[in-house]
């Protein structure tokens, strides 16, 4: 049982040895090839990365730039609203006096008479 395991054993330590310094060197080279494309492959995925996060960071600044430019616009249009109604309320007081005014006149003047 021992002699038939140790059979593949010495197979794999002779094709171990049979490969040639060129084989060797096939396989370093391709090993250092592989890492670099893993490099290069990594290198891009971490541009991409950022560059996704920028955007997205510069996409939100926009909304929020946006949603402060709308809420100044309805903060004037609320300002001009209350500065229309504070002029109409004016105006009407201002009547209501005059009025209030030429009813007194009149109502002495019934007294007169």
């Amino acid at each position: 049982m021992k002699k038939l395991f140790l059979l593949p054993l010495a197979a794999a330590a002779f094709t171990m040895t049979a490969c040639s310094e060129k084989a060797q060197n096939e396989t370093g080279e391709a090993a250092d090839a592989v890492a670099s494309d893993v490099n290069a492959t990594m290198g891009e995925a971490v541009d991409d990365v950022q560059s996704a996060g920028e955007r997205a960071f510069s996409d939100a600044e926009n909304v929020t730039d946006r949603i402060g430019a709308g809420v100044e616009n309805s903060a004037d249009r609320a300002g001009a609203a209350i500065d229309r109604g504070a002029a109409r309320a004016d105006a009407a007081t201002d009547n209501a006096q005059r009025e209030a005014g030429q009813e007194l006149e009149q109502a002495g003047r019934n007294l007169q008479r």
